[in-house]
């Protein structure tokens, strides 16, 4: 009967060489973190509204409405309503998006109603910075979107930021 063969002995590693001393090895590099959805996710979660002026405004479908030129929020919740773009080629004028269930990309922020619904939202005069009362009842209803106003002493439920 044979004896099993005894396993030979590893040799010892070979020690690292410090890029110290020796200057022609270049150091091994940190693997780089790579940034999970969470962190995205966190990232676009702590923007706000006045992070995203100037940012471009597509539609659901993808095409462009404009540049993002002023944020209204609820008065309430502070939650961002509505934003005002630039439209027209010859009569360029600002006119409203709603802003409500915006999906935030690295450029350009998408909403969730189409072009063409922004175009012929009805031209509203601002009054100073804010709307009248009626005109917040009039463009929430454009967008098929419930309004209620507030009981304050002007009933506006907007205010731009």
């Amino acid at each position: 009967m044979t004896t099993p063969a005894e396993p030979m002995p590893t040799p010892p590693a070979p020690p690292m060489p410090d890029p110290a001393t020796t200057p022609d090895i270049p150091p091994i590099p940190e693997p780089a973190e790579v940034p999970t959805i969470a962190t995205i996710v966190d990232a676009a979660a702590k923007w706000t509204a006045s992070d995203w002026l100037g940012k471009v405004i597509t539609d659901r479908a993808g095409d462009k409405i404009g540049k993002l030129h002023d944020v209204y929020v609820d008065v309430e919740t502070d939650e961002p309503q509505f934003g005002t773009v630039k439209v027209g080629l010859i009569n360029r004028h600002l006119t409203f998006v709603p802003l409500m269930g915006v999906s935030v990309g690295p450029d350009e922020l998408r909403v969730r109603v189409l072009k063409e619904q922004v175009n012929s939202a009805p031209d509203l005069n601002l009054h100073g910075q804010e709307l009248s009362q009626a005109d917040e009842s009039v463009l929430y209803h454009h967008f098929q979107m419930n309004y209620t106003a507030i009981a304050s002493e002007s009933g506006r439920r907007l205010a731009r930021r």
